[in-house]
């Protein structure tokens, strides 16, 4: 894949890649995947979170998103603040030039377009629009494909991503409600398409014997403390989480079922300890998941999953295992619907440990229905993946040699 000059395509990826959330990074392998298999005189590189971890597993060049280290910490003392402003200033033109080095860049999945979680709008939402601004002031084609987004209440964080989405070149989302979320905010998106999150793209981990005890339930858990809009209560919020479900645990092992506890960040550890702490049993033990191919296999050898991350849920639905939602966020119930689940959520920020468990009961006896269920809509989500890289390729690479391009599954 050449373009007329005769020299290979020059793709970037963006993001907070490498920085500890197995979502992220399972977007990122998804992509990569594609420009492999599609592309594979392409010369990819990463601008992004964590560059160490990025080269070292998927074998890329990478770029530290941030010149000041320290951009996520609360900046308290003088020196750091100014440190911090500083940084901003150095960003944008840090941003300006490694965009110039490419023909396309591609920001895979993600919540790039959303704050469920509390954000701060000089942190991504500000490195986001100064990559979308930069691809058009120099001429890269910015992609913004299979992301996320959700109605946003800070202005400042809103006008960023407003920005940013409609400076981008390309843009897809994962749900339907992404999409409506950025025509709210007067983004035109009549030639937007919605397909299954980047992760459905990423290969299941072959079907082998049970090797999890017999009965074995996965409970996902996250360091949940409410949205962006929620700070002032964000102790309440986790705390009413934590406690529903320890409560949730503690009521499956007392019925002697064996607990295996998921996450999907390196923030979600404490919450982890906290339950084994709380719970004080050997039918309850944590995984330790370094990608979303172990999250698969881990929740492939479950009866039945029980999660709060949104690519822990992916990852159990993707491999057919009858899943119930603890939901932070619509883009949890969308995926839920899409799936033939929506009957199984419950909302993370008032976790009933009752009601839980009587939905959880429900869902086992649905069982055998429920994965005839996942099976018929994983090979649809399979097929619309398809077509969405057959689309990205005609919108980013169009003077360029399609011979490898992944053909359109009918």
């Amino acid at each position: 894949m050449t373009p007329a000059n005769g020299s290979p395509v020059r793709v970037g990826v963006f993001g907070l890649l490498g920085s500890g959330n197995l979502g992220n990074d399972g977007s990122l392998e998804a992509v990569l995947g594609y420009l492999r298999a599609a592309h594979p005189e392409a010369v990819v590189d990463a601008l992004c979170g964590g560059p160490e971890v990025v080269t070292a597993r998927y074998g890329i060049p990478a770029t530290r998103l941030h010149w000041y280290r320290g951009e996520y910490r609360t900046a308290s003392r003088a020196g750091a603040i100014a440190a911090k402003g500083l940084g901003k200033l150095v960003d944008a033109v840090r941003t300006a030039a490694w965009a110039r080095r490419h023909d396309v860049v591609i920001v895979p999945g993600m919540g790039v377009l959303e704050a469920t979680l509390p954000l701060r709008p000089w942190g991504f939402p500000y490195a986001l629009f100064l990559l979308c601004a930069s691809g058009r002031l120099v001429g890269t084609r910015v992609a913004l494909v299979g992301v996320g987004a959700a109605p946003i209440g800070s202005r400042p964080v809103r006008t960023l991503v407003r920005w940013s989405a409609g400076l981008a070149a390309y843009r897809s989302y994962r749900d339907a409600p992404s999409r409506d979320a950025m025509r709210a905010m007067g983004v035109d998106t009549a030639r937007d398409e919605v397909h299954p999150d980047l992760a459905f793209a990423l290969p299941t981990p072959p079907a082998s014997a049970p090797s999890g005890p017999s009965g074995q339930v996965c409970v996902g858990v996250m360091a949940f403390h409410g949205g962006n809009d929620d700070r002032a209560r964000a102790e309440e919020i986790h705390r009413r989480y934590l406690d529903g479900t320890i409560r949730f645990v503690r009521a499956l092992v007392e019925d002697g079922r064996p607990v295996r506890l998921l996450s999907g960040d390196e923030v979600d550890r404490p919450v982890v300890a906290a339950i084994l702490d709380a719970v004080d049993s050997p039918l309850v033990t944590a995984a330790e998941a370094a990608s979303l191919a172990d999250l698969m296999k881990e929740t492939a050898a479950a009866d039945t999953v029980v999660a709060t991350r949104y690519h822990n849920l992916i990852c159990a639905l993707k491999v057919g295992t009858p899943t119930l939602a603890v939901s932070y966020a619509a883009k949890s119930e969308a995926l839920m619907a899409q799936m033939g689940l929506d009957a199984y959520c419950h909302p993370a920020r008032e976790v009933d440990a009752d009601r839980l468990l009587e939905q959880f009961r429900d869902l086992e006896k649905h069982s055998a229905e429920l994965r005839r269920t996942l099976a018929v809509r994983n090979l649809a989500a399979a097929r619309q993946l398809q077509h969405q890289f057959t689309v990205l390729t005609a919108a980013l690479f169009p003077a360029t040699d399609h011979a490898h391009a992944l053909r359109e599954a009918p």
